[in-house]
């Protein structure tokens, strides 16, 4: 048998950063955003014998271990090793000999929730693999606990659960853990229209997200006026858009992400750049009306709203700083399993 999963990457569309503890335990965040055709996919096989084989392929990583025991961190494919041995601990695994292969479609650092997709999607592949019965909330908070409490890695909490969920969803997080995703139907041209006016754009830069986060962190412990008023406008820009969304007034969004931009900025340093900035103005003087930086910031990806046909000029103007428009598509579902022979 091979157990398959793929789970969606996402885009953030506004409350970006709200997610992100201490500011949403004490103060509760908010965040929409969309899963789209950029998958992380994962795939267990159990071997006769060889032990456990760790094959990252997308980053050229492989570790092989001799028997299923609880394996080092040691800074390398620390993601998958984490889940192995949680799942080791909670669950067993009957499969002494396997080989745990992963692939994403966006390199990490790139600010579509690539760490906490792969997360889901390995989780997933055990989960079938062993026939756990976890559901949506279960996956989504097993994959947060492991990458921010076992493996202590910064970071905020949507990313699991637009993996885990798909489609388009605002969510609320709240102290103890506790999220709330809802759903939005919104009307199949109004979603047409976005995905056709939105560019999804890699400046072919990466960035070390942890660091912002860490910053972001210590701002709000620090009562930093400017930085917490920066995230409260950034949950407000959550709500706005998803008014805008569900009404179809899209040519509301570019104004929403727009005034996000401007209010992303205060909350830590390093959230934008030199580079950011030239490519947020070229693109605005292109056409776009607004555009957002994905993830923590940085670097990894932009993308832009482009109403009417503005797109093919944004695009090329774009195209001038050396980065790639990247193709996608919005998806409705979200962690998919599967067994074959």
């Amino acid at each position: 048998m091979i157990y398959r999963s793929r789970a969606p990457l996402r885009i953030g569309l506004a409350g970006g950063g709200t997610d992100v503890s201490p500011y949403s335990d004490e103060f509760g965040g908010a965040i929409l955003n969309a899963t789209i055709s950029h998958f992380a996919h994962a795939v267990i096989e159990p071997l006769q014998s060889g032990g456990i084989i760790i094959n990252a392929m997308d980053r050229g990583e492989i570790e092989q271990y001799d028997k299923l025991a609880m394996l080092p961190i040691s800074g390398m494919l620390d993601l998958h090793k984490g889940i192995i041995n949680r799942i080791l601990n909670d669950y067993g695994i009957a499969h002494k000999n396997f080989s745990l292969t992963t692939f994403v479609d966006a390199p990490a650092g790139s600010g579509l929730g690539t760490s906490s997709t792969l997360m889901v999607a390995i989780i997933g592949a055990f989960a079938e693999m062993l026939k756990l019965p976890l559901g949506e909330y279960d996956i989504a908070h097993y994959a947060y606990e492991i990458e921010r409490k076992d493996l202590q890695l910064a970071g905020g909490r949507q990313d699991q659960y637009a993996a885990t969920f798909g489609g388009v969803n605002f969510m609320e997080f709240y102290a103890d853990d506790k999220v709330i995703v809802n759903p939005l139907r919104i009307r199949n041209e109004y979603l047409y229209e976005l995905e056709n006016n939105l560019v999804l754009y890699f400046t072919s830069t990466s960035r070390e997200s942890a660091t912002i986060i860490k910053e972001q962190q210590k701002n709000v412990l620090q009562k930093n006026e400017k930085s917490i008023d920066a995230m409260h406008q950034l949950k407000e820009q959550a709500r706005r858009m998803k008014e805008a969304l569900l009404r179809g007034n899209l040519n509301e969004i570019g104004e929403i992400l727009d005034f996000g931009f401007q209010q992303k900025r205060n909350m830590a340093q390093n959230i934008s750049n030199s580079l950011i900035e030239e490519i947020y103005e070229a693109a605005k003087k292109a056409g776009a009306t607004g555009g957002k930086i994905s993830g923590a910031g940085g670097g990894g990806f932009m993308t832009f709203y482009c109403p009417l046909n503005t797109r093919y000029k944004v695009m090329e103007a774009l195209n001038s700083f050396g980065g790639q428009v990247k193709p996608y598509q919005f998806t409705k579902s979200g962690l998919t399993t599967w067994t074959i022979q």
